[in-house]
């Protein structure tokens, strides 16, 4: 569900954009719910669900600018997840950079999405 949602907002217009961007944030809230008040995911250290979703938050990003709206007024404590994993150096050294990730973005909607 959540490929879904993030493929119709960089590819949606419209309504169909619109409920796409519904239902990438309720999904953020769904965890964010779930990630609640404790540093990580597992409590107070990075663990596997941590690790399996940081990989999302470079593709915030492009997914705002391209749906026009904010992941961190939306789920403000998952945000300050995502920063906090940022801070840790294994983290910043693997993920791609947001700027990187819109440009590629931007290439899967020339080669995919008729204007």
């Amino acid at each position: 569900m959540v490929y879904g949602s993030i493929r119709g907002i960089y590819s949606g217009k419209g309504e169909g954009q619109e409920k796409s961007k519904k239902e990438f944030i309720e999904i953020l809230k769904v965890l964010e719910g779930e990630l609640g008040d404790k540093c990580c995911f597992g409590g107070d250290s990075f663990g596997f669900v941590d690790l399996c979703f940081v990989p999302f938050y470079s593709w915030f990003y492009a997914l705002e600018k391209l749906g026009n709206f904010s992941v961190e007024a939306e789920c403000p404590k998952l945000v300050a997840w995502a920063k906090r994993c940022m801070e840790k150096e294994s983290v910043v050294k693997t993920l791609p950079d947001k700027h990187k990730i819109f440009d590629f973005v931007l290439q899967l909607r020339k080669m995919f999405v008729a204007d």
